[in-house]
């Protein structure tokens, strides 16, 4: 199957939507501008979504990140990105490529929404929530949903800027895996989690 060609640069509507979208729901954008092409493709290789055959994007926001995974996907591969800012949705189903399906809804129906679909257990999770700015109940139920939902070694993978994610996660997925990527404004952190296959899941 052929794939579309989603490479773009980042037009300035998009930018100007994104920034938009911080000063409406500062709590649901982790930054005012979009991620850099070095964060993106930090976060392919991070992810290793080349392999994958189920992704998940959590918090897409204007897609430039979704764009960046579906060039480096499988061609049999499928990419569900739940959004909940209905300002970007729009934006997101522009992406014109058969494996994307763009969800409106919350991350803490990630179940619901894999099962809506009839997708296989996701290989990949990736997240651009901001945790930090959640309620600490909120981002415990999203992440245990993430564990719930990912295959036995599954990956998940979540940018940001600050380091609440980790703490919430520790009880959750174990301790992450933490890199920094400089070349994005601001620098952002990248955690990884592995599921391991003999971790026994959580109440």
């Amino acid at each position: 199957m052929k794939q579309k060609n989603n490479k773009r640069p980042k037009s300035q509507d998009d930018r100007i939507a994104f920034l938009q979208g911080f000063l409406k729901e500062p709590q649901q954008v982790g930054s005012v501008i979009p991620s850099s092409r070095f964060l993106e493709q930090r976060l392919v290789e991070i992810t290793q979504v080349a392999q994958a055959r189920t992704v998940v994007e959590l918090g897409p926001g204007t897609g430039g990140t979704t764009r960046k995974l579906l060039e480096a996907m499988r061609p049999d591969a499928k990419l569900v990105a739940i959004e909940i800012n209905p300002d970007f949705l729009p934006i997101l189903r522009k992406i014109d490529d058969p494996r994307l399906i763009v969800h409106a809804g919350n991350a803490l129906n990630l179940k619901q929404a894999i099962e809506k679909y009839n997708l296989d257990a996701p290989d990949v999770v990736l997240s651009g929530i901001p945790f930090s700015t959640l309620r600490r109940d909120v981002g415990e139920k999203i992440l245990r949903s993430v564990f719930d939902v990912l295959a036995p070694e599954g990956r998940f993978v979540a940018y940001q800027l600050r380091d609440r994610v980790e703490s919430l996660s520790r009880p959750i997925f174990g301790p992450a895996q933490v890199s920094v990527e400089l070349l994005n404004i601001p620098p952002m952190r990248v955690y990884r989690w592995q599921k391991d296959s003999a971790q026994p899941e959580h109440a």
